[in-house]
């Protein structure tokens, strides 16, 4: 069920009437019921791996919060990982590593009959997997309580508006609200509404009108070559913000009305100075998920600077396998991990040049500068994320390069790629308004705020006109074939 659905906007009403309708007691055990039923829409039978996980994380904390011995403790808790990250290898990862193998073994001129597993991906099964086992090392950690009710906890786990695609919540935040079934409060559904608003403007009116010029250009690279690819590249980047910046600002509005506060999952990641700041600030459940599970486990910056370097390359490369099993997703992964430590490295030598130019690092035209090269670094990693194949990413890169053809900027070319005149045009002045919002995010400017402080007729033309909009102009797809989150696939 897409939130960008018609089912979904027949589900969630009904969620809601029905969790502030029933008894506190049966709030959560209803919306468990209805996140399960959400998620079993895609495949019923991939529920019960969710279950399996709900079940082994609920038992995994429990025995490590009631065993003192610490080795009997670790023992707990490297079952519980090695469950969990077996399924997920199982599902997502076996056919790939197969591949590898089979093709390894080819180079020594060694034939292997493998076998082979064509299974469909679990919706989300990434996502509510480590929410999940973060929750387990957690409660290793002594961060939080091993809950006792199941039903809670497999909530927290299930929890439908952030289920298949995050923010990947801490169970230090999400679990603490369920314990306290919500009332229903106006002005958080208001709130709540005006989220979900924004959300579907950013997916249905932007990254699937986006998503028209990028699939056309991407899905013959060898005709749109030059300026086309480099123009194609620098959509996706904000066609991938908005759809998965749409889909978790939806997320949060849901969960608002009910009474839960998720985690801010982007900060304007685009108006980063340097590209340690954009990872600060794009997917931060993800990003700060695995700096606590991974990179402080693995040492951090605590051995010297060699092993903190790659310890972030490690961290980078299993963020790009996290997303996908493919070496495209890995080479993503590791080629922002080598931004860093080269940033890293040269940042004395920036810093003399600094001093020595007398510049102003405070100044417009600085951080200008900064951002705009910091935008060109993680835009070019976005081609290996786009690509369908590693080699295919290098083929889009010696097309740009190779083609010489800028006057397709000029001549209408682009008109041709799937988006009319018309609809090219409105999407650079949805742009525009994006980066207006994303400058306000930047500067601490709350535009919910100065919205809610005008009168009410206006805030009512607003928000009709917002809807009126967003139906009008959305990119529905013939016979409203509902367009998919890219982050579903992960």
């Amino acid at each position: 069920m897409l939130f960008n659905s018609m089912e979904f906007l027949i589900f969630f009403p009904i969620a809601v009437l029905l969790y502030f309708a029933v008894p506190d007691k049966l709030k959560n055990y209803w919306l468990l019921a209805a996140s399960y039923y959400f998620y079993m829409c895609w495949n019923a039978r991939y529920a019960l791996l969710m279950l399996f996980s709900t079940a082994v994380t609920y038992t995994g904390a429990r025995c490590i919060e009631s065993v003192s011995k610490s080795g009997w403790r670790k023992a707990a808790l490297a079952v519980c990982i090695a469950m969990n990250l077996a399924v997920l290898f199982l599902f997502k990862y076996s056919s790939f590593a197969l591949n590898v193998l089979a093709v390894l073994f080819q180079k020594v001129h060694i034939q292997l009959s493998l076998p082979t597993f064509d299974v469909l991906l679990p919706v989300g099964i990434s996502f509510y997997t480590f929410q999940a086992l973060g929750y387990t090392m957690d409660v290793y950690r002594g961060d939080i309580y091993a809950e006792k009710n199941f039903f809670k906890y497999a909530l927290f786990v299930s929890f439908f508006p952030q289920l298949v695609a995050g923010p990947i919540e801490r169970s230090k935040n999400l679990l603490k609200q369920l314990a306290v079934p919500a009332r229903f409060s106006y002005e958080r559904a208001r709130d709540g509404l005006l989220l979900m608003l924004w959300g579907f403007f950013l997916k249905i009116v932007l990254a699937d009108r986006i998503a028209v010029f990028v699939d056309t250009v991407y899905g013959d690279y060898m005709t749109y070559g030059g300026w086309y690819l480099v123009t194609a590249t620098v959509l996706f980047a904000f066609q991938i913000y908005c759809d998965f910046y749409g889909y978790s600002v939806i997320a949060m509005g849901a969960a608002q009305i009910l009474g839960i506060r998720l985690m801010e999952n982007f900060h304007a990641p685009y108006l980063s100075a340097s590209v340690a700041q954009f990872w600060r600030n794009w997917h931060i459940s993800l990003t700060s998920w695995f700096k606590d599970y991974l990179y402080i486990p693995l040492g951090g910056s605590r051995n010297g600077r060699l092993r903190s370097y790659l310890n972030r390359l490690i961290v980078f490369t299993a963020s790009g396998l996290w997303h996908g099993a493919k070496f495209s997703f890995v080479a993503w992964g590791g080629l922002n991990g080598l931004y860093q430590v080269f940033g890293d490295i040269t940042k004395p030598f920036r810093d003399k040049a600094v001093r020595i130019l007398r510049l102003n690092r405070a100044s417009f035209g600085h951080r200008l500068l900064c951002t705009a090269g910091t935008f060109l670094l993680v835009d070019f990693s976005w081609i290996f994320f786009r690509a369908d194949r590693f080699r295919d990413a290098f083929e889009i890169i010696r097309q740009m390069i190779r083609v010489k053809n800028p006057w397709v900027l000029f001549d209408g070319s682009f008109y041709q790629c799937g988006l009319d005149m018309k609809n090219f045009y409105l999407m650079v002045l949805c742009l525009f308004v994006l980066l207006f919002a994303d400058i306000c995010k930047y500067k601490g400017i709350r535009l919910r705020e100065a919205f809610m402080a005008q009168d009410f007729w206006f805030r009512c033309a607003v928000i009709v006109f917002s809807v009126c909009f967003i139906l009008t102009f959305g990119i529905w797809g013939p016979g409203y074939d509902e367009a998919g989150f890219i982050y579903f696939q992960f």
